[in-house]
Parts: C-alpha cells; structure tokens; sequence
C-alpha cells in the first residue's frame, strides 16, 4: 500500500478547480445563481448521449451545472446538489495512482481529454473528486469541455472563492473519513470539536488540503443526544452529502445586501443574540448596528474574527443552502455562534422577541 508519504508527493499541488452541480433542472438553478448570486454564464454544451451542462462562476468561484441520463440516479437521490468537488493538480495520473494505492476507489481511470487528464476518486456518499491536469501551459480557469475561460466583470455580490465546504456524514464515518484523506489524499486535520447544544450534539473535524486551498469541514451527528439538524439533513438528503457551500467576501456587509435586494432569504437572528454580543466579544470589522439590521453572525479565535450567514435553503427538501463568510484574520468556522445562537433563540422564545 502507498505510504503517506508517497501520496503527499502527488497532492502537495492540489486546489480546487471547480465544483458539479448535479441538476433535475439545469436551466433552473442556473437562473437561481445567476440572478440571486451574480453569477456569469460562461458557456453550455450538450452531452453525448443527451442532456447538457452550463459552465458558470465569478472571481475565482467555477462551477458547472449538469442535467442529463447519467445524473438521474444521483438527483433521484438527493435532488439538486453538489455531486463533483473536483481537485486541480499537475499530475492527476500520479495523483490518482498514489490515492488509489492508498486505499482510495477509482471511479475513474485516468484518460485524455482533449490535452488534459481526468481521473476521479470517491469522496464520500454520492460525491466523487474529478483529478483535473489541464493541459500544459494553461493558467486561470479551465473546466473540462469547456476549456481555458476568462471570467466576466465581478458582480456586485463580490462572492471570491469557495472558502470550505460543509458535509454531513453518517454517526460513526467521521474518523474513517479523516483517516481515508490523509492516507489517500494527503489532507491534514485542522481542528475537532464536538459541539452541544441543548439535548443536541454532533463532532466536527476539518480537513484540508496540504496547499490550504480546499477545505472540508466534516460532521457526523452524535446519537447519544437527541437528533438534531445533522440527522434530518442525512435523512432528507438520502444520505451523507455536502450540507453548504461557503463563499468568501471581502466585506460581507456589502454582499448580504446586494444578495438580499437580489431575492437570496437569509437565516434570522433574534435581537437578543445581539443584545448578548457584547458579552462576547466587541465587533471590530463592523458596527453592531449594521450587523443586527442584515442578521449576520461575528465570533472570533486567538487570529481575528469571523463573519458570517446563512441563507435559507431553497431546496425542496431543505437541505442544500450557502453561507456567505468574510474572514477579519480568524481560521476557524463559527461554532461560537452555534452556540450563541442557540441560546439566543432558546431566550427568545420564552420571551416573545424572536422576529
């Protein structure tokens, strides 16, 4: 078997091309990111043997959007979703040879594809990782069947670049995730935590990549504790999947209005989560009054503070949504906020001042 040290050699490269959403409707949620996110169509193609995808994105955000035979199965599941986290490296056979050696599942042997090679790995449930080595030279954003692409103008959402993304996993797959990342892939753990709220409880671990370019945060509920949100996801998602994809701002203020005057619904947050803030901690990006009027969440670690919000999940099952996060210095993810939001609402409802 490939040692770790093997597999760290092939991925120390590794960042994030772009991610697949598999769609019932592709000209659906294409509109939805499109006129609620600002994001631009970059091209469409048709698939062989039917159905078509849409390259979209902005900054350094690249997504695809696909409907077709071969994703029925997958939104039959799930609905539309992330089904593809797909890894940029400069050598995907090699990256995919080693994470296979390691213990990792092909889904995909290495093959050309137009001057480029892609391989594909499982990831977890559903979702695969696509090994993307564009061809030789190539600089910017490329996505296979489309190509080298320039992005359009900014939109005035000013979304940058996927900071992480979230994934819900079954009770009992945390560790052996974790595990099987660092040993086919070469990822690192970052932080563990295991939060409570209330009678509620779930784990928490963060991977991420050795270039620090992709990040996963992993949950898996914790079924000692009551079943909370991380259970009804995995029971309306059919299964482990990727809960939220968090997008990056530069000044989260500005985004969550625009987003908000665009039709994109945000979580609420009970005055009295902010009436508390300050025995918290004191906002240093942000005036609290601004963040009290758009609902967003502020908590910080020993490298700064965190900015943050979630929108509502459009999903007909619930599941899928986005947070929108802007990064003041801080590394982690929040989980101060889970609890202060928690405790927030708990107050709130007994006293009749949730909005």
């Amino acid at each position: 078997m490939q040692s770790p040290t093997d597999v760290t050699d092939h991925a120390t490269d590794v960042t994030l091309n772009h991610l697949e959403f598999y769609a019932p409707d592709a000209d659906e949620a294409v509109a939805e990111l499109v006129e609620r996110y600002g994001f631009g169509v970059w091209g469409a193609r048709a698939l062989p043997g039917g159905g078509r995808t849409v390259a979209v994105g902005m900054n350094d955000i690249a997504a695809l959007v696909t409907e077709g035979p071969h994703t029925r199965e997958f939104t039959e599941r799930h609905g539309f979703g992330v089904a593809d986290i797909a890894l940029r490296t400069a050598d995907a056979a090699g990256t995919h040879r080693a994470a296979v050696a390691a213990g990792a599942r092909s889904t995909q042997a290495p093959a050309d594809a137009g001057g480029a090679t892609l391989a594909a790995v499982a990831a977890f449930g559903d979702v695969v990782h696509t090994l993307v080595q564009p061809p030789a030279g190539t600089e910017g954003i490329w996505l296979p069947g489309f190509g080298a692409l320039t992005p359009q103008p900014a939109s005035s959402t000013c979304l940058e670049r996927v900071d992480h993304f979230a994934v819900c996993l079954d009770a009992g797959d945390l560790g052996p995730t974790v595990e099987r990342y660092e040993r086919t892939l070469g990822f690192r753990m970052t932080f563990a935590e295991r939060i409570a709220v209330g009678t509620q409880a779930m784990d928490s671990k963060v991977v991420q990549s050795p270039s620090g370019d992709v990040t996963l945060t992993l949950i898996e509920p914790d079924t000692s504790a009551d079943s909370g949100q991380i259970d009804r996801f995995l029971r309306d998602n059919g299964g482990a999947g990727v809960q939220h994809v968090a997008f990056s701002t530069r000044n989260i203020v500005r985004s969550v209005a625009v987003l908000g005057e665009r039709g994109v619904g945000f979580l609420d947050t009970p005055d009295t989560y902010y009436d508390r803030l300050t025995e918290r901690l004191t906002p240093a990006r942000h005036p609290v009054a601004e963040l009290r009027d758009l609902d967003i969440l502020v908590d910080e670690d020993h490298d700064g503070q965190l900015y943050q919000i979630f929108t509502r999940s459009t999903h007909p099952s619930g599941t899928l949504f986005y947070e929108v996060i802007e990064r003041f210095g801080a590394r982690h993810f929040g989980s101060g906020n889970i609890r202060a939001l928690y405790e927030a609402v708990e107050e709130a409802s007994l006293t009749g001042q949730n909005r």
